[in-house]
């Protein structure tokens, strides 16, 4: 590509693919970096989306380097544990500095791991590391975090117990928390990629801030029928059971069940909480609400 572009790692992913398509929709050049050998169906979408797709060994820093000159910005949708995290994103943000873009943006898109304490948080300390090689690579970078993806309210992770009707909670009832819909972090990103003032270093960003208690007291009015708060007990009590489910395995695995405790003690705790919020440092973006997310699934259920 000869005129300046955004590059983006991870592109064939959820995430990454909505990022690209943001882009787009903001009229900016658009490169994919994808694997060599990677399915075609898993690119039309791009590519009809006008995205240019280059394949690249994304170990091969030399590749990448020039896959990168002229890009004004990387963004990373890379997902993964430390090979990917540090190792894999650490070559293409190797390759971003030799290629002198101006701008990266990790693959972070998570709670304020930047408040919470060092080792409660598997993946989210591999993410933290990852930041001290940003500030050694003399690059300017900003990262994204969003809290949860409201999405997942809806997936079979979700605390939303339509059966039941409760919501599963630890810890206080009443704690707010953070979420936002992948679209829309996709597009709060694509923002940020292309603004040409200088950003700080962490954006943080909720398109949706609700409680338990107020979570039940939204679904329970798209339902048409009472939701209550279910508590599973202290926060305490959950960080000293995620050792003994450690125990039985998972390390190898992005997200096993013991870490998406740790993810619900972040956050039910409040050490992960994002204040203050940016949401306004972009004009002209919407914001998904949780009331909206909730009907579309009711409306796809049978």
């Amino acid at each position: 590509m000869s005129s300046p572009f955004v590059a983006v790692a991870g592109s064939t992913g959820g995430l990454g693919q909505l990022i690209a398509q943001a882009l787009r929709k903001r009229g900016v050049a658009v490169k994919g970096l994808v694997r060599p050998g990677i399915n075609a169906s898993r690119t039309e979408a791009l590519r009809q989306a006008g995205v240019t797709i280059a394949p690249v060994d994304l170990s091969d820093q030399k590749a990448l380097t020039k896959e990168l000159n002229g890009a004004t910005c990387v963004v990373s949708a890379l997902q993964g544990l430390r090979d990917v995290i540090i190792t894999t994103q650490g070559a293409l943000l190797a390759a971003a500095v030799d290629a002198k873009v101006p701008r990266f943006i990790p693959s972070d898109y998570s709670l304020d791991f930047t408040k919470t304490k060092p080792g409660s948080n598997r993946n989210l300390d591999i993410h933290r590391e990852f930041h001290s090689h940003l500030d050694k690579s003399g690059i300017a970078w900003t990262t994204i975090l969003n809290g949860a993806f409201l999405d997942l309210m809806t997936s079979d992770m979700s605390p939303v117990n339509h059966k039941k009707r409760t919501v599963m909670y630890a810890g206080s009832a009443d704690q707010p928390m953070d979420y936002t819909t992948m679209v829309d972090v996709a597009a709060y990103t694509a923002a940020a990629a292309t603004d040409p003032n200088p950003t700080p270093k962490i954006l943080r960003i909720a398109g949706a801030v609700a409680s338990a208690k107020q979570m039940a007291a939204i679904v329970g009015e798209v339902e048409g029928v009472e939701y209550s708060p279910s508590s599973i007990g202290p926060v305490w009590l959950m960080e000293r059971m995620i050792p003994v489910v450690r125990f039985f395995g998972g390390e190898n695995d992005v997200f096993p069940a013991w870490q998406g405790m740790q993810y619900m003690a972040n956050m039910a705790s409040g050490a992960g909480k994002l204040d203050p919020l940016d949401n306004d440092r972009y004009s002209g973006l919407e914001w998904t609400s949780i009331a909206h997310v909730m009907r579309e699934a009711k409306a796809k259920r049978p």
